[in-house]
């Protein structure tokens, strides 16, 4: 991988990660579920494009099995 590309997927992941932290100050009044799926979704999406080398394919699949994912995890609150 040539330096070029290299420093535009870790700029693309740092700006996916920086939309994440900032999105997720909005998630106030989101139930656990919802979260859960919001912050899957997000890391799903980091991953994905840094897997892949920046790819949207990559990217939006990503986002969709880390949005499944993270929708399935239960969190009880006792």
């Amino acid at each position: 991988m040539n330096t070029h590309k290299l420093i535009i997927s870790r700029g693309l992941a740092v700006i996916a990660t920086t939309t994440l932290a900032l999105g997720l100050g909005a998630c106030g009044n989101m139930s656990a579920q919802d979260q859960n799926t919001a912050i899957g979704a997000g890391v799903g999406a980091v991953g994905g494009a840094v897997l892949t080398g920046g790819s949207t394919i990559g990217t939006v699949g990503g986002a969709a099995v880390g949005g499944l994912i993270g929708n399935q995890i239960e969190t009880d609150k006792k």
